[in-house]
């Protein structure tokens, strides 16, 4: 891994994950840019024009304007923090301000990323959303690189989670992980598996442990039965300085495990790195 996109709100940065990029851009030897995003559709106010000597109405910003002035004074103090922030702790970083739409703009430069650092929190919206939010399910749904929702607060990794219900989303998004982070090959991987009966096939599980094994000193299967929404958080909620592995969001494939409201309601309470791709 190469490049990480930090998606950073230009006029509101979260400290943590900036910190929490900076630990992963260690730990792959990665160079993180930072990505500023600024609405500035938002600034947009109606102006009466004339065309052929026709009024009509138009949006445009007003360049001159004060709040517009006073935002593009607060992004770049915010990307100097930024930079300091890096430095300190030896990270190579470069930033873009990218002005518009910030779905569009990130999922757009997603196809040059090997991966997206994101707060689940992020938003441009004046009213406050909850988490995530529509930005963020927007990136989780379109980006086409693997996301990973930065913790509120990062102590280290001692073990990774991987869910996995025998689904083509959820061996991808497995192996996307274990090529990305080959330099975690030595913590504990746990292998989550839920099924109705609790039973997974020999032949299946073989077939998983050959190749799994191989790119992790201790791996562990875990199976469970019943509902995989229950399940699923009674486990993880159990688990401490843990990297969740999670399949798609958001596509016709989905997988069981992770319906938009689980996979919501995952991500609102849960306070490890979460890893989502999809196939």
């Amino acid at each position: 891994m190469k490049r990480i996109l930090l998606a950073i709100d230009a006029t509101n940065p979260d400290p943590q994950a900036i910190d929490f990029a900076c630990y992963i851009s260690r730990l792959t030897k990665s160079d993180i840019t930072g990505f500023f995003l600024e609405n500035l559709v938002a600034n947009e106010e109606p102006s009466l024009t004339e065309t052929g000597g026709i009024p009509q109405m138009e949006w445009k910003i007003d360049e001159k304007g004060t709040e517009l002035q006073h935002k593009k004074s607060l992004t770049g103090k915010n990307i100097e923090l930024f930079h300091n922030c890096c430095e300190r702790k030896s990270v190579h970083s470069k930033s873009i301000v990218v002005s518009g739409r910030p779905a569009k703009e990130l999922i757009a430069e997603s196809r040059y990323a090997d991966l997206i650092i994101i707060d689940a929190a992020t938003s441009f919206d004046k009213l406050y959303e909850g988490s995530p939010t529509e930005f963020v399910r927007d990136i989780l749904k379109d980006a086409e690189c693997p996301v990973i929702i930065a913790p509120d607060s990062f102590e280290g990794i001692d073990e990774i989670v991987f869910t996995y219900d025998g689904t083509k989303s959820s061996s991808f998004a497995i192996k996307q992980f274990t090529l990305l982070f080959p330099e975690l090959s030595e913590k504990k991987a746990t292998v989550l598996n839920i099924t109705q009966d609790g039973q997974w096939s020999s032949a299946g599980k073989q077939h998983f442990l050959d190749w799994i094994q191989p790119h992790y000193t201790t791996v562990g299967l875990k199976t469970m039965t019943g509902d995989a929404g229950y399940c699923l958080f009674d486990y993880l909620f159990k688990r401490k300085n843990a990297f969740i592995v999670m399949g798609a969001y958001g596509r016709s494939n989905l997988s069981r495990f992770f319906r938009h409201s689980q996979a919501d309601l995952l991500i609102n309470t849960m306070t490890q790195p979460i890893f989502i791709s999809h196939y």
